[in-house]
């Protein structure tokens, strides 16, 4: 495994041809770092899924570099989703859409959808720009962590959690802090509706702004299988506990306008919404390092962000 600090033109041509010659590069996005494969790639592909320890069957998300790329990997698109994809791409929003014959079983979960998402980060985006130029068509990128773990918000939380299990080929670019820090938004675009299946930065308020009708908001199984959905997903080693009171030696996470208990270990005291949802992940694996047992988390209140910060939580507490 080779770690790129500095991501130059040269070292981002030098990661497009890694993925066209099959080998993983663990990117950043502004949600969370990706572990990439060529997604027409069936052995390389593969890979992301051993690496990760991932079941076999959960379906990737396959990044693209804008719009214009969408038509090679769905088909049946309803105006919706183009108007939302024309208002959030770049950005962190994932579409579940039928799929065209390039999107495989092995992408898809054996569905006959994709999810597809062009990211906002600086770094990804020339990746997939080059990596287009030398005759790629997508890459596929679930986060950069073992699976079920705490999603890596910088490049050394890859390596932390991954570098046992890379090739000696494979590269993890740096392109420091992820700025929203949080998974995407996934919207189910298969059917009449806009249907939310993951929240995330894009919330449902922004949606419907968009496409002006209702959204649906799906809460717990959905007929489409996508990635983080399941009930229990995004968890450290530490217990949490949300919204219960710290004792001495717990790790403990709120807005800073809430104070630390005493004898409590404060991970973080984000002063919004914004900085919470940023500083989420990197909170959960400084408790892992400390080797906390226990982390008591005041979930923030209200909808929107909030929401999303909290359905990662719920997630994260669900053993």
């Amino acid at each position: 495994m080779e770690f790129i600090s500095k991501c130059t033109s040269d070292t981002i041509s030098n990661a497009a041809q890694a993925l066209i010659d099959g080998h993983l590069v663990a990117f950043p996005t502004e949600t969370v770092y990706g572990l990439g494969a060529d997604a027409t790639n069936e052995k390389a592909v593969s890979s992301v899924y051993s690496v990760k320890g991932r079941p076999v069957g959960h379906p990737l998300i396959v990044h693209i570099s804008s719009i214009n790329k969408l038509d090679q990997w769905a088909i049946n698109i309803p105006e919706y989703a183009i108007q939302l994809a024309r208002e959030f791409w770049p950005g962190p929003m994932t579409l579940i859409l039928p799929r065209t014959d390039l999107a495989k079983d092995y992408i898809t979960g054996g569905q006959n959808n994709v999810g597809l998402r062009v990211p906002a980060q600086p770094v990804a985006l020339a990746l997939l720009n080059k990596f287009e130029q030398f005759g790629g068509q997508g890459i596929a990128a679930p986060s950069a962590n073992r699976f079920g773990a705490v999603s890596p918000t910088t490049a050394d939380a890859v390596v932390e959690e991954l570098g046992d299990y890379f090739d000696s080929d494979d590269l993890v670019l740096d392109g420091g802090q992820c700025l929203v820090g949080i998974e995407s938004t996934i919207i189910d675009c298969t059917g009449a509706l806009a249907k939310i299946l993951r929240p995330g930065a894009i919330t449902e308020e922004m949606v419907e702004q968009v496409v002006d009708k209702k959204v649906v908001v799906t809460e717990g199984e959905s007929e489409i299988k996508a990635s983080g959905l399941l009930d229990s997903h995004y968890a450290p080693k530490a217990k949490i506990s949300l919204n219960s009171i710290a004792e001495p030696g717990d790790g403990f996470l709120a807005l800073s306008k809430f104070q630390t208990p005493v004898g409590a270990i404060r991970l973080a005291s984000p002063g919004s919404l914004e900085q919470y949802a940023r500083d989420l992940y990197s909170a959960l694996r400084s408790a892992d390092r400390q080797g906390l047992k226990k982390v008591a988390i005041l979930a923030p209140e209200g909808a929107g962000l909030a929401e999303a910060i909290r359905d990662r939580l719920t997630k994260a507490a669900t053993r």
